[in-house]
């Protein structure tokens, strides 16, 4: 398929209450295994890309580094892509369309885009978020592509310990609101386990809703799709259980 059916084909996978899994990789390889065991789409994690080159998290991978790994991804695999970009490796707009403009030009039709300072605990103001993800939408519109923009909150991951996160569920729709006006796709709450609050926003929220597994949360697929969520991601626990299984079989071997 083109790009551009590609990218209505990952769109289209996103339906509320059958959700699609994505089990994230983190280079070509791991792309190619998932593909071949009949994976609809791959998306990478950026902890785990970062991991794999020997960088931390945090865009502290180059940008370059990453669009180079998007581009091998991409052609290694026939199935829709999507990218975790982060903060877009930049914080004005302008810069932001341009940085999202060199992805798709490597093929891939989705991205996650998060709206936590990336190396801070502050998040951008709602206003300035929404000026960046108009931004991103922008730039796919001049590419020509269709760009899945899954909408990223660190509202729950940058919590202070020990906040209830039902009293952060007004700011969550509110971003969710503003984040779909201003052209996302879909809406990634990483941080969020509790399966009742996460049912509420699914259901109050128009986006498509993706949650993360953490540790023992959020791994039965039949329970996610029970809640309503439209997209279930691992984040860096494959790239961490596969490392692990790796230095396992080495002592093993010893």
């Amino acid at each position: 398929m083109t790009q551009i059916e590609n990218a209505r084909q990952f769109t289209a996978l996103h339906v509320k209450g059958k959700p699609l899994v994505l089990y994230n990789i983190w280079d070509a390889g791991s792309a190619k295994a998932l593909a071949d065991a009949g994976a609809p789409a791959v998306a990478t994690g950026s902890w785990s890309v970062a991991g794999a080159q020997g960088y931390a998290d945090g865009q502290a991978l180059p940008l370059e580094t990453l669009l180079h790994v998007a581009e091998r991804i991409v052609s290694t695999v026939s199935v829709p892509v999507s990218i975790d970009f982060e903060g877009a490796y930049a914080i004005e707009p302008d810069a932001v369309a341009q940085n999202v403009t060199q992805l798709i030009a490597t093929g891939a039709v989705g991205i996650n885009f998060e709206d936590q300072v990336v190396g801070l605990s502050a998040l951008h103001a709602i206003d300035i978020q929404v000026a960046r993800i108009k931004a991103v939408r922008a730039a796919a519109d001049a590419a020509g592509v269709p760009l899945h923009i899954n909408a990223r909150t660190d509202l729950f991951l940058k919590a202070e310990k020990g906040v209830d996160h039902k009293t952060l569920e007004a700011a969550s729709l509110e971003r969710a609101a503003a984040y779909a006006e201003a052209g996302a796709d879909s809406y990634f709450v990483p941080g969020l386990t509790d399966p009742e609050q996460i049912a509420r926003l699914c259901a109050a929220v128009a986006l498509p809703v993706n949650v993360m597994s953490l540790g023992k949360a959020l791994t039965a697929v039949p329970e996610v799709a029970a809640m309503g969520a439209a997209r279930l991601s691992f984040g860096p626990g494959p790239y961490a259980l596969a490392m692990r299984a790796l230095a396992a079989r080495y002592t093993e071997l010893l």
